[in-house]
């Protein structure tokens, strides 16, 4: 057994051995306990907003809520030298108080530029997924501080910070020049569109297959494509985060698509039309109940003009959902006509007649060849049918040209046209039915008796 003077050099040596793995544990935690060290430029006050946000960029999230904190830092120091020198004023008098507000307006726009680089921290750290509570109370800071200043301030000041918010290069000067460089940019961006269009319009002339409607519609497809991204662009060089556009534009699609049903179903409607050709501009049609040339057709509606010089807009749903009949699709159309005469009248003579006024006619073709045929045996007349063939834009002009030249020729030719008529025959009557007759129409006539026998016979009282 050892004796027990060399038993305390060994248990000093085992807890020794104990307690040495233990502390390198202690300062690992003390170091990661400790702040994530920063790049010197993303905490120098003298660094732009600009460059700082550049330099925020490769920093996590850890990295820039310890960067949040250093400019929070920062923010406070300079706002209690304002509210020091803001003091000042207000205890002394003269010229001593206008040098410490002037010194205070100074020190209050140093601190304005600290801000933008405290929002650019904040919003950087928010992209990252950074606290929300964490990041709210640190931008509730700096609005409390503005309103809280502005709420105290006297009138003089107010003015005062107007007046060099409007002259500063970054405040209303700023303001305007971004002013003008947007409007700047919409006329150039209206003038570039229209270029553009008159460039594709151009371009699909040329396409021999596409239908005047499908040429208007991929035109102005070009055009509005060319404004929507002009402007994100013009946006973008500005400053201004096109992001959460995209966000908001497919949110309203969402929306949109179930609180315009009916409008979504005649965009449709309108894109089948355009890529079917069922007709094009300038087309005399049929549809949905009325009948007219094609004006115009756009994704939404179609608009016909009547022979009236009426100007009817149908929904593109309805004429797609409709019977359509295309009337000049054709080059030729037959134009149907029907004549009566009278059962005595020569048939032979009258079809003679008629194809002698068809073949006369400059605008009746040639080929396909004038059918003249007995075309019915009606009531009061024999319907002869004549149907000759015309350009489709003649075809009212023979139809009315025929009507009136074969009323002449028939009236000349002594060729009766006849309207409708009825035969009535009448049937003589005998003497004891005439009288029986005339006692039935006398006053109190009519009547019938019982003789001896009990038969009926009228009674001549």
């Amino acid at each position: 057994m050892p004796h027990p003077r060399r038993l305390v050099p060994l248990l000093a040596l085992l807890l020794a051995s104990l307690l040495l793995p233990l502390a390198p544990a202690t300062a690992q935690d003390e170091a990661a306990a400790e702040p994530p060290a920063l790049p010197a430029a993303v905490i120098d006050p003298d660094t732009s907003p600009d460059r700082l946000v550049l330099r925020l960029t490769p920093l996590t999230r850890e990295e820039l809520a310890a960067a949040a904190e250093e400019w929070l830092v920062l923010v406070k120091a300079k706002t209690e030298e304002i509210v020091e020198a803001r003091i000042e004023a207000a205890e002394a008098e003269g010229q001593a108080a206008a040098t410490a507000a002037e010194r205070a307006d100074a020190l209050a726009e140093e601190r304005s530029g600290l801000f933008d680089s405290y929002v650019a921290v904040l919003d950087a750290w928010e992209k990252k997924a950074g606290d929300p509570d964490a990041i709210a109370a640190y931008r509730a800071y700096r609005t409390a501080i503005v309103v809280d200043e502005t709420r105290s301030a006297d009138a003089a000041t107010l003015l005062r910070r107007s007046l060099d918010w409007a002259t500063a290069p970054d405040g209303g000067i700023g303001l305007a020049i971004d002013v003008a460089i947007v409007v700047g940019s919409l006329i150039g961006l209206l003038i570039v569109a229209r270029l553009v269009r008159r460039i594709a319009r151009r371009g699909v002339a040329r396409v021999a297959n596409l239908s005047k409607l499908l040429r208007a519609f991929f035109v102005g497809v070009v055009y509005w494509l060319v404004l929507s991204f002009g402007l994100l662009v013009v946006l973008s060089a500005l400053g201004v985060d096109v992001t959460p556009l995209f966000a908001l534009i497919g949110g309203a699609s969402f929306i949109l698509a179930f609180a315009l049903q009916s409008t979504l179903g005649n965009l449709a409607a309108g894109i089948m039309i355009m890529l079917n050709r069922p007709f094009d501009e300038g087309d005399y049609v049929s549809a949905a109940g009325v009948a007219g040339t094609v004006k115009s057709v756009s994704v939404m509606s179609t608009t016909v003009t009547t022979p009236d010089n009426q100007i009817i807009v149908i929904p593109n749903s309805k004429v797609w959902g409709d019977v359509i009949t295309n009337v000049t699709a054709s080059p030729e159309r037959r134009v149907d006509l029907t004549f009566g005469i009278g059962y005595d009248d020569d048939m032979e003579a009258a079809q003679a007649i008629l194809a002698r006024l068809c073949k006369a006619h400059p605008l009746v073709l040639d080929e396909p060849e004038t059918v003249i045929r007995v075309g019915a045996l009606g009531e009061s007349s024999v319907d002869l049918i004549c149907r000759p063939w015309t350009k489709g834009e003649d075809y009212w002009s023979v139809y009315w040209d025929l009507q009136q030249q074969v009323k002449a020729a028939f009236d000349a030719e002594g060729v009766s046209i006849p309207f409708p008529q009825r035969d009535v025959h009448l049937h003589a009557v005998g003497d004891a039915d005439a009288a029986s007759a005339a006692a039935r129409s006398r006053p109190g006539g009519g009547g019938f008796a019982r003789n001896d026998r009990g038969e009926a016979e009228p009674d001549a009282g």
